[in-house]
């Protein structure tokens, strides 16, 4: 029998993706389906990734100049505990501006999160734990 005591968890497994829902009409969705049937694609989400990712592409310099205009950071962006806290200790506020994932570690309290995000603006993923989203609800644009 296997002795379960010294197993630990390391970290929750975070989502590498969000789900979205969309609305396509019947005539596109079979358009879709027979690429998909004649192989151009493994399945709808498959040739719906790829559509994404080619207009992505395509506007890849307007992305990158708005996030430059609005001062944005791109990628992942994690605030821990210690963060937050340094951020507080030094009397300066964040204005959290983020294209991809923002998260907000499990370990930060609701009056730490408040004393020092004024705003957080995310296109794309806010990860944060229940507590923390309710405590910045009039911060979270």
């Amino acid at each position: 029998m296997f002795d379960m005591s010294n197993v630990r968890q390391i970290r929750d497994r975070q989502p590498e993706s969000e789900k979205i829902t969309i609305n396509l009409g019947f005539v596109d969705l079979g358009r879709i389906d027979l690429l998909v049937q004649e192989g151009f694609y493994s399945n709808r989400s498959d040739f719906i990734r790829t559509a994404i990712r080619n207009q992505l592409s395509t506007h890849g310099e307007a992305v990158t100049a708005s996030i430059e205009r609005h001062t944005m950071e791109l990628g992942l962006r994690d605030w821990s505990r210690a963060d937050l806290e340094a951020v507080r200790d030094a009397g300066e506020i964040l204005h959290v501006k983020v294209v991809g994932l923002a998260r907000i570690a499990a370990d930060v309290t609701p009056d730490l999160a408040r004393a020092t995000i004024g705003s957080i603006t995310v296109l794309g993923a806010l990860q944060a734990p229940a507590d923390i989203r309710e405590a910045l609800k009039d911060r979270i644009k």
